[in-house]
C-alpha cells in the first residue's frame, strides 16, 4: 500500500513538470499581456460582463494580449473582447467540477489539473491584474498577488479592482481594520487601483508598460556599455 502512494507521488510529480514545461513554452513569446479576474457566473446580459469585454477589447488593440481563467462569465467576455480587438486571447484552464468549462473565445488555450502550476502562469506572464466583481477565486488571485507584491516576491505591477461599488466595502475593511490595526502599512496599498472606466483600466496598463520598457531599456544600455 505505502508503495502504490509512493507511486502515486511519483506520477503526480511528472504531471506538474508536464504543466510547467507545456506553459513555459506556449507563453513563451506573448509579450506584454494582463490577466482579467472575475465571476464564471456572470452572463453576458450583465454589465460588468460588457464591461470586461470592452477592456480587454481595448487591451487587445493597444497591443496587449489577454489572459483569463479560460472559463465562462468574466472570462468568456474578457476573451471574447480580446478576440475582437486582434489580441492573443488565452485561456489557462483548469478541470473543476462545476462552473468550469472552456470558453469559445480563446485563440491559446492551455489546460490545467493543479492550481498552483496555473497561478505560476499567471504571475509569471502578465504584467498586471485587472479583478471585476467575482467570488473566493478572484480574491484568492487578488491577495496572492497582493502578497507577492508586498515581500518583493515579484516585480511591481498593477493590481485594478474594477467597480467601486462592488469593492469599496472590502478596500474599507483593509483601511479601516487591516491598516488601523497595523496589520500592513499604507505603503503596501500602492499597488491597488480602483477604476470604474475601462479607458482607465488601459491608461493604468499602458503607463506601467511604458514604465517597464523603459526599465528594460536602461538594462540593456547599461549591459551593453560595461
Amino acid at each position: 500500500m505505502i508503495q502504490d502512494l509512493k507511486g502515486d507521488e511519483s506520477w503526480r510529480l511528472f504531471r506538474i513538470i508536464s504543466e510547467f514545461t507545456e506553459g513555459f513554452d506556449k507563453l513563451s513569446n506573448i509579450g506584454f499581456a494582463v490577466s482579467i479576474f472575475g465571476s464564471a457566473r456572470f452572463d453576458p446580459d450583465d454589465g460588468y460582463y460588457r464591461d470586461a469585454q470592452e477592456i480587454s477589447r481595448k487591451l487587445g488593440e493597444t497591443g496587449f494580449a489577454v489572459i483569463t481563467g479560460g472559463g465562462p462569465g468574466i472570462m468568456e467576455a474578457a476573451n471574447r473582447g480580446a478576440a475582437e480587438g486582434g489580441a492573443k486571447s488565452i485561456g489557462l484552464n483548469i478541470t473543476l467540477p462545476q462552473e468550469q468549462h472552456p470558453n469559445v473565445y480563446q485563440n491559446l488555450a492551455l489546460e490545467f489539473r493543479y492550481f498552483f502550476a496555473r497561478k505560476v502562469m499567471f504571475v509569471k506572464h502578465s504584467m498586471g491584474y485587472v479583478c471585476l466583481p467575482g467570488g473566493f477565486g478572484t480574491l484568492d488571485e487578488f491577495f496572492e498577488a497582493l502578497t507577492l507584491l508586498q515581500t518583493h516576491k515579484v516585480y511591481p505591477m498593477p493590481l485594478v479592482l474594477y467597480g467601486s461599488e462592488y469593492w469599496d466595502g472590502l478596500m474599507a475593511w483593509i483601511r479601516g481594520t487591516m491598516l488601523g490595526r497595523g496589520a500592513i502599512s499604507e505603503a503596501d496599498l500602492r499597488y491597488i487601483e480602483i477604476c470604474d472606466d475601462p479607458d482607465e483600466v488601459v491608461e493604468v496598463m499602458v503607463r506601467h508598460r511604458r514604465w517597464k520598457q523603459e526599465k528594460i531599456e536602461a538594462a540593456s544600455s547599461q549591459e551593453h556599455g560595461s
